[in-house]
């Protein structure tokens, strides 16, 4: 017979409250909802968050998508330490600080998913099984078929928690978007320059970085004639680097991932956010497009077979939180979706000492693209679903700021900032590379 199991001993919360943008709590209102354990409470906590509680025998978590959240019980003695941390490599630098590194494999933490509150009990110690419960379940297709009703509605949602964000920095403070010229940053470049000026603030404060390795890529000219068109070119710098200045090893020890896409994304990332650093020593904030994609489900999904269009329209939250946690497909170190994904944005901003915000991934603003009627609008029709984004965003823009949106062809962002042949030569192209590199530069117990 198995011996019973010791509870839990120890909880280690290795996560910094500093690192929450909270737009309408406080840290300890934000952490007393969190402790409550009630999901409409934590429903409430607007910004992007991760937070850790115990509460007399039980430990709980929740976040939001823009900030990672790990667990892992660490055996011992006298019983197992649970640790909770955003990194992988911080986990094991705590262990090993402890002398308790040899036993650990990162396949053994655990990513609590996004929009969930899990409860992990201490008095069951190693044979903990997690409950979770959804904070945000968004309403489907309840939005009526029209796309300027709905771009206003999203727009104005996206509006509003930009100005709670604007709220919470000091109106000294410069902000740099990270700025392709595409729908998403330029959406958010545009409302940040109205909002500015709504409120009486320094428009001038806005700086709008497009990224351009070796001076080459597409966004440079995309970038250019978007601005140009808006009559705001004054407020954009060019933050060019060389080609060796894209490591896809580096990204993938940043990220602690291995997913080719995301890592082509955060070697670009982490690339700019180098550079801005190198000029800009004191700068803080930066606010970012992430998640747009992902609510208007503009991803190319002959891309990523066997996936369909009706997996994409009718899988609520399917590309923010991939099929679900009760899924055979998920993963529990990583999650799914944009709820895995996000580091790609997220951890090059961290390393290199910013203050992130991308508004598209809070709860308010996708709850609002949840309610979209995808199949009304589209028939089921991939290529009616494409363009959809750009003439919801642009409707939005045009009705909360008067302004028409220049739209062109989407591009990942990793193949805008390059030349197709530079691209070829830093990328690996077989995804099993990414997976052995990550296997090698993943701190474990075995090295």
């Amino acid at each position: 017979m198995m011996p019973p199991a010791k509870p839990v001993n120890e909880v280690v919360d290795l996560l910094d409250p500093r690192g929450n943008v909270l737009l309408n709590h406080t840290q300890q209102q934000a952490a007393e909802a969190v402790g409550s354990g009630q999901t409409e409470r934590i429903r409430q906590i607007q910004g992007q968050f991760a937070i850790c509680q115990p509460v007399g025998t039980t430990v709980r978590m929740a976040r939001s998508i823009a900030r990672p959240m790990r667990y892992y019980l660490s055996p011992h003695a006298a019983g197992p330490r649970l640790i909770v941390a955003e990194r992988i490599d911080e986990i094991y630098q705590h262990l090993a600080s402890h002398g308790l590194h040899e036993p650990f494999q990162p396949a053994a933490t655990r990513m609590v998913p996004a929009h969930h509150l899990l409860e992990i009990s201490l008095v069951s110690g190693s044979d903990a099984l997690p409950q979770l419960s959804r904070f945000f379940t968004p309403q489907t297709n309840c939005l009526p078929a029209d796309i300027d009703a709905i771009g206003r509605h999203y727009i104005q949602q996206l509006q509003s928690a930009c100005h709670a964000w604007l709220d919470n920095i000091s109106p000294h403070e410069p902000i740099g978007v990270l700025f392709s010229g595409g729908v998403d940053s330029g959406s958010v470049l545009l409302l940040l320059h109205h909002l500015l000026q709504q409120r009486g603030e320094r428009p001038e404060r806005l700086k709008a970085f497009t990224l351009a390795v070796a001076g080459q890529g597409q966004d440079l000219q995309q970038a250019r004639q978007f601005l140009q068109a808006v009559g705001l070119e004054a407020f954009w710098e060019v933050i060019e680097v060389p080609v060796s200045a894209i490591d896809y090893r580096e990204a993938i020890r940043v990220i602690e991932d291995y997913k080719p896409l995301d890592v082509q994304s955060a070697t670009m990332a982490l690339a700019m956010c180098r550079e801005i650093r190198r000029r800009y020593p004191d700068w803080k904030y930066l606010i970012d497009g992430d998640g747009g994609d992902e609510n208007l489900k503009d991803y190319p999904i002959e891309d990523s077979p066997p996936l369909t269009i009706r997996n994409v329209l009718g899988n609520r939250l399917l590309y923010q939180e991939g099929w679900g946690v009760d899924a055979v497909k998920h993963s529990l170190v990583y999650s799914g979706g944009q709820s895995r994904g996000h580091v790609r944005t997220s951890a090059p901003a961290r390393l290199l000492g910013f203050e992130g915000f991308s508004p598209y991934a809070l709860p308010d603003v996708i709850e609002v693209a949840e309610a979209i009627p995808f199949v009304d609008l589209t028939g089921w029709d991939p290529q009616r679903l494409y363009p959809l984004k750009g003439q919801v965003v642009a409707a939005g823009i045009r009705a909360v700021t008067g302004i028409e949106m220049p739209r062109f062809e989407k591009r990942r962002f990793q193949k805008g900032v390059v030349d197709e042949s530079t691209f070829a030569e830093r990328f690996p192209a077989d995804p099993q590379v990414y997976r052995d590199t990550f296997a090698e530069l993943t701190p474990s117990g075995n090295r």
